[in-house]
């Protein structure tokens, strides 16, 4: 099994709890019996400590990239992390980002979020749960003390507050800007007002500090998400303790060590302050606990796995990444869209939408796909609807015809050997409609497709030869001196991870001036022009390309292809943004207006697209 890389962010000045996170991580995906290590690059002192104290095992650790071993993908948490670091680590293998706040954020192949809410991005990550944070609140802990089972934070602070005050004051492994201090020593000026009982937990990598009155100094908590449940204020900045404390039932005041961590704490909702403000806000706070009143009004969203945590979740990936173009090659991509299990991005120079995927398509090209699957979507089996299907190939087969040089449309009307007919595969031919309806106009057909259920029936209803297997890699019938007249791949072309492969191999196959037919979705329709987003998110899990009209012909000419005709197709008015649901009967006169408005502009779902190999 190939290893898992972690790299955290251990520069001075950014704490330890990133890579206190990472260390716990690989730990746990270790123990899940997965290969991972976490990559220091550069040791000191302070981070030899803390994995000590961690009980680390420094067999897991690696400190250069120059041995690195097979790396199956990459995991940062490195708070910001430069573009040129992360272009070094792409090359290697998959990335995916933790809480990633850089300018190159974008950048990643996938970003899991915990720290940084929705609202506070662009574009959001694949993953955004709070709830994964919170991996030590076990079974007997949530019994024990209220905190739900399906993780919704408690709006209530501890039912029963002592006479004095229980406040515990973290900022973190090593709290650069001292804030823990300031608020201990503030707080310990107000003692007499408010009697309370402080706890400063200086963290591991701290400077030392003069202890002040009244304060208890600790310099680690054993187990301390299951402890916060004791205090009645947590007073931290923004990070995991922050939401531990908000699922422990607690209420928590947040000051800043940076412009950034004030930023997120707002938009996620939290209270929070400042030095100059403490002593006022600390006072309204108090009283809203003597209330049993919440201090925060974050909204925790994410997984509704009661058991879900961060290695559970990292456990089950397998990413699948293009780095470059699947037609083109082009490096220069963007992302657009993000999902749970996949990210979208874009071809700059031909504009083709492709996806990577966090895990593979749960789909296997099998009898249930044609069945129970076509028929959820259709109405009726792939089968039942074998007519309208070879009756649409009929009309596709006209299109084809009208492009093939002159000789070999002759060739079809006349009475010569099935030898010397126009020869035609179609590559994902299922149960042989459009190998049926060609057959009919007199073509010598072979079809191929990975259902062995369907080529069963190719070969054994209609009579018409074909092969189980995926083009081109299981190819055996053809030998590499057959050539085709026609190559077609009807709804096909989108399910191929490596267009380019594809594209080339047809062109191999094909004859001087033979075609290439096929039918895609298309991003342009009324459905991607509306809302691009929900276009992606219906898509389905299996489609790894995703064209349009406007693009094909540049697309194609990359490869060597040029378009001869584009048909636009799958014409939908009900889906036209908010007149569309008037115009769901086709007696509807605003149906047929709304109809001739998408054919006019070319805002069908779907379209086909007929070209010629060009000569090299």
């Amino acid at each position: 099994m190939n290893n898992i890389l972690i790299v955290p962010c251990c520069e001075k000045g950014y704490g330890g709890g990133h890579l206190t996170r990472c260390a716990n991580l690989t730990r746990e995906l270790r123990a899940l019996g997965r290969n991972t290590l976490l990559y220091i690059y550069k040791q000191n002192d302070n981070i030899s400590r803390l994995l000590e104290r961690m009980d680390f095992n420094k067999a897991w650790l690696i400190t250069d990239t120059f041995s690195l071993p097979k790396i199956e993908f990459i995991i940062l948490d490195r708070f910001q992390t430069p573009r040129d670091e992360l272009a070094r680590w792409k090359k290697i293998a998959p990335v995916i980002g933790i809480d990633e706040g850089g300018k190159c954020r974008d950048g990643f192949d996938f970003l899991i979020d915990m720290l940084i809410p929705e609202n506070f991005v662009k574009h959001a990550a694949n993953i955004t749960s709070p709830k994964l944070l919170i991996k030590n609140l076990n079974t007997e802990y949530t019994e024990s003390h209220g905190v739900r089972k399906d993780y919704r934070p408690i709006n209530s602070v501890n039912s029963v507050v002592s006479s004095s005050l229980k406040i515990l004051i973290s900022f973190g492994q090593e709290d650069s800007a001292g804030l823990g201090l300031k608020t201990a020593r503030a707080l310990g000026a107000m003692n007499n007002k408010f009697p309370m009982n402080i706890t400063l937990l200086r963290g591991a990598l701290a400077s030392s500090i003069e202890i002040p009155e009244n304060v208890n100094v600790m310099d680690n908590i054993p187990n301390l998400a299951q402890r916060l449940h004791e205090y009645d204020l947590v007073i931290t900045h923004y990070g995991i303790t922050a939401y531990e404390a908000l699922f422990a039932g607690v209420n928590v005041l947040l000051d800043h060590p940076s412009a950034y961590h004030k930023k997120l704490a707002k938009a996620a909702g939290f209270k929070t302050f400042t030095q100059k403000n403490f002593i006022a806000e600390f006072t309204e706070l108090h009283g809203e606990i003597e209330r049993k009143q919440s201090a925060n009004s974050v909204k925790l969203r994410g997984f509704n796995f009661e058991n879900e945590t961060l290695a559970g979740l990292i456990n089950n990936f397998t990413p699948t990444v293009n780095r470059y173009c699947p037609v083109c090659n082009s490096e220069n991509t963007y992302v657009i869209a993000r999902f749970s299990d996949r990210t979208y991005r874009r071809c700059s120079r031909g504009g083709l939408i492709f996806m990577d995927r966090l895990n593979p398509p749960p789909i296997e090209y099998e009898k249930e796909y044609f069945f129970e699957s076509y028929k959820k979507q259709y109405g009726k089996t792939y089968l039942e609807d074998f007519d309208n299907i070879k009756q649409a190939g009929k009309q596709r087969l006209k299109r084809i015809v009208k492009i093939l040089p002159r000789a070999v449309r002759e060739s079809l009307r006349s009475p010569c050997e099935k030898n010397s007919k126009p020869n035609l595969l179609d590559i994902g031919c299922a149960y042989g409609p459009f190998l049926d309806a060609a057959r009919d106009e007199s073509f010598s057909v072979f079809g191929i497709d990975p259902a062995k259920d369907a080529v069963d029936y190719v070969q054994q209803k209609l009579g018409i030869e074909a092969e189980q297997g995926l083009f081109p890699f299981s190819y055996s019938t053809l030998s590499d001196s057959q050539h085709y007249t026609i190559v077609t791949l009807w709804y096909v072309i989108e399910h191929f991870t490596e267009c380019k492969i594809i594209l080339n191999e047809i062109k191999r196959i094909l004859k001087p001036g033979g075609v290439l037919a096929f039918s895609t979705p298309s991003f342009s329709g009324i459905t991607g022009s509306s809302n691009l987003k929900k276009f992606l998110t219906e898509s389905p899990s299996d489609h790894f390309t995703i064209w349009s009209p406007k693009i094909v012909k540049k697309v194609l000419s990359l490869t060597n292809f040029k378009v001869k005709k584009i048909v636009v197709s799958g014409h939908h008015p009900e889906r036209f943004p908010v007149i569309g649901r008037f115009a769901k009967s086709k007696k509807n006169p605003l149906y047929l207006v709304l109809l001739i408005i998408s054919k006019l502009f070319g805002l069908g779902d779907t379209f086909e697209v007929y070209a010629m190999s060009k000569e090299e």
